[in-house]
């Protein structure tokens, strides 16, 4: 049905939820829009709404082909909307969901186009503070790109920022998506723009191989490998482009590289990736005890249990964006946690059909190797004894081995 926000918009259909506010096709002065309405509970929030009217400015001056431009901020009784350019496409989750993962040269391309969307975000000093694949939206109506790429446009600038207000959150909180969030963040330190090149970096992993480099378990275990754990390759990859990842994913924020020299970096790297299919690596298993937290859920179709990463909403009683729980608010970790390690349970990609080391096929694996090798040890050893009886066993006696020496 439709409604009325402010006096210049009309929302007509719902597109989509997020734990922050439902998206809306609209209507406006100057023709289509997508209208993200704010929740209620948020619009009541004076703090907040202050906080919101404060960014305008920035938000509304933030305009790049690879940034969805905010065209308006509305504050109208209980709504609270940011009105936003409409774009004809799907977001980049929604097409993970369907391929698993994509041919380096499009995940590439896909990449370097929200790296220059960042580059003019971080010129202007706005942060995004969650990138992650369900912000970055491909246009299906634009120019197709190296590898039969869509444009691709980066979301929700400023929505990360303005919900993560003093009241809502405390310097011992964390808010973001755990798979994505910055080493530095875990710790506490202030979200800089090498946060969304960390993240960034953690897409392009996840396009790649179809799984994120430190995913998977409980929250906590994810959080405690992004501060501990140590990025592991990627087989079938050229060695320029992992370099990039390393790089781009180093602990230190001052190792990585800026927005404008990771999109140069990577549109380098194109040609080198020109026709080379999927990566060919198993996801690993969530078989360890962390992984063991994580709910278990029936596929409505097939009826196989799906293991869904643990995570709560960004607002209390919000849904997951698109029915995925995508974020995550709770405590800083203490340091003699983060210093305890992920106790093996990293997600460590591997060639089809090799078990994970930890996993409970790895363990097996061990268990028949060392029952084959003690067996071997018995058969050897009873070898080695049956030897030495026939060599001592011969026609003269024995010497005296308590004899005494006499003058």
């Amino acid at each position: 049905m439709a409604r009325k926000i402010g006096s210049r918009y009309t929302a007509n259909q719902i597109l989509g939820r997020g734990s922050a506010g439902t998206v809306w096709l609209g209507e406006g002065p100057e023709g289509p829009v997508a209208i993200k309405l704010l929740r209620e509970d948020l619009a009541s929030d004076q703090e907040l709404v202050g906080r919101f009217v404060q960014e305008r400015t920035a938000l509304l001056g933030l305009e790049h082909p690879h940034i969805v431009s905010v065209r308006d901020l509305v504050v109208d009784g209980n709504d609270l909307a940011l009105v936003m350019d409409l774009v004809r496409g799907t977001d980049l989750r929604t097409r993970l969901e369907r391929e698993r993962r994509l041919a380096p040269e499009s995940a590439v391309a896909i990449v370097a186009d929200v790296a220059d969307g960042l580059a003019a975000a971080h010129a202007a000093g706005i942060v995004h503070r969650d990138v992650k694949p369900e912000n970055i939206l491909l246009d299906m109506q634009g120019p197709l790109g190296p590898g039969g790429s869509h444009p691709a446009l980066l979301t929700d600038f400023g929505v990360a920022k303005l919900i993560d207000s003093p009241k809502r959150t405390r310097a011992t909180k964390i808010i973001g998506t755990p798979d994505y969030l910055a080493p530095e963040i875990v710790e506490g330190l202030p979200p800089r723009a090498a946060v969304d090149i960390y993240a960034l970096a953690t897409v392009l992993y996840e396009l790649l191989a179809g799984f994120t480099p430190f995913g998977g378990g409980h929250p906590g275990a994810v959080l405690r490998r992004h501060v501990t754990e140590t990025v592991v390759p990627l087989p079938g990859i050229p060695e320029e482009l992992w370099q990039l990842l390393v790089q781009c994913l180093a602990k230190a924020p001052a190792s990585r590289l800026r927005a404008s020299e990771l999109a140069a970096r990577l549109r380098e790297q194109l040609p080198l990736l020109a026709g080379m299919p999927p990566l060919d690596v198993d996801e690993p298993d969530a078989e360890s005890a962390e992984e063991a937290e994580d709910p278990v859920v029936r596929d409505p179709a097939g009826g196989e249990p799906v293991r869904r990463r643990g995570a709560v909403s960004l607002v209390p009683g919000a849904r997951p964006d698109s029915n995925r729980d995508t974020h995550t608010s709770m405590r800083v970790p203490a340091p003699d946690e983060l210093a305890g390690g992920a106790h093996g349970t990293a997600r460590i990609p591997r060639a089809t059909g090799a078990p994970r080391p930890g996993s409970a096929r790895h363990r097996a694996a061990v268990r028949r190797r060392r029952i084959t090798l003690g067996v071997a040890g018995v058969v050897l050893a009873a070898a080695v004894g049956v030897g030495a009886w026939a060599a001592t066993s011969g026609d003269e006696p024995p010497a005296d081995t308590h004899s005494t020496s006499t003058p």
